[in-house]
């Protein structure tokens, strides 16, 4: 009996051949590539920390649960600056009117004894007893010089006054003030109707000064002759 022949192929079957198994190796890798690359195509996701990545960050804020106090921000070690209010600066108190209580007032003749012709010079002093500072008008406007001999009263500065003025100032506590100009008394009787007329001269004796000043008046009289 005889042995039959082994049959031999063309190149060209060899080469289908070799395509088909290079096609399913293709094939097999490409599956691979999807199952590593893309595992959502082929089941659960997986774990970010087993593959290494990380996941992507939520956007928006997440609120605080209810009751909970969040978490301060900031360095922990610096201190709370406290805000600070400024207090506003007192404003002066307006001083008040002088009175009898705050005052004293106090006449004042230049001399005690004046020779014949001379005149007496007559003036205020002024001293604020109280602890508060007070206001008081001291022009001649407000100013009163009354010159008498017993009840006899001689002389008056408001009968025949001329442009008399207001001066308002402030005393302060222990603060003492005179007349800046002294009032010259001519040693003649006055009235209102008789300051352009001649007036009897005053006769030699003793005379009392009594002033008033802002409708204070002098607590004593200065007493002074007139020889």
């Amino acid at each position: 009996m005889s042995t039959p022949s082994s049959r031999k192929h063309s190149p060209a079957v060899y080469r289908r051949r070799r395509l088909v198994v290079l096609l399913g190796l293709l094939a097999v890798v490409a599956a691979i590539v999807l199952l590593v690359w893309q595992p959502w195509r082929g089941g659960d996701a997986p774990d970010p920390a087993a593959t290494g990545q990380t996941p992507p960050a939520a956007t928006g804020e997440t609120p605080a649960p209810t009751g909970e106090t969040p978490e301060p921000t900031g360095d922990p070690s610096e201190e709370p600056t406290a805000s600070v209010t400024p207090t506003p600066e007192p404003e002066p108190a307006e001083p008040v009117a002088c009175t009898e209580q705050h005052v004293s007032v106090t006449a004042v003749a230049d001399k005690t004894e004046y020779a014949p012709g001379e005149n007496p010079q007559l003036s205020i002093m002024l001293a604020n007893v109280s602890a508060v500072p007070c206001s008081l008008n001291v022009g001649t406007a407000a100013q009163s010089f009354v010159v008498t001999s017993g009840s006899d009263v001689w002389w008056r500065s408001t009968d025949c006054q001329l442009e008399p003025s207001d001066n308002v100032v402030q005393l302060e506590p222990g603060q003492e003030v005179a007349s800046a100009a002294p009032v010259v008394w001519d040693r003649t009787r006055s009235a209102p109707e008789t300051c352009t007329d001649a007036r009897p001269d005053a006769l030699p004796g003793t005379y009392h000064l009594t002033v008033t000043v802002g409708g204070i008046p002098s607590s004593e009289t200065a007493s002074f002759v007139l020889l």
